[in-house]
């Protein structure tokens, strides 16, 4: 059975930073691409980032160059440091694989 498990969230001023951890189990980790979303109150949930299973990633127009998505196969984890936080990236954060969702972890980023 595949199992996601976010953790990290929590609040933080505008400018900060923090690490989001997800860690995985029931899949064959190393073999898998795995992302990271979000949803914000009101809106649909959008991509973040995403890393392949050769660390190729994709990140949003919206957080490129501020956020970094990394994965330690020995760990099954997989990161999303974000650095340079905004107002507009509170929201709900999601680790995903295949069709596969954690429970999410909540980022509130607030003076």
């Amino acid at each position: 059975q595949v199992q996601l498990v976010e953790s990290g969230g929590g609040l933080v001023q505008p400018g900060g930073s923090l690490r989001l951890s997800c860690a995985a189990s029931g899949i064959i980790f190393s073999s898998n691409a795995m992302g990271w979303y979000r949803q914000a109150p009101g809106k649909e949930r959008e991509l973040v980032a995403t890393i392949t299973y050769d660390d190729s990633t994709y990140y949003a127009d919206s957080v490129k160059g501020r956020f970094t998505i990394s994965r330690d196969n020995v760990k099954n984890t997989v990161y999303l440091q974000m650095n340079s936080l905004k107002a507009e990236d509170t929201a709900v954060y999601y680790c995903n694989v295949r069709t596969r969702w954690g429970q999410g972890t909540l980022v509130t980023v607030s003076s």
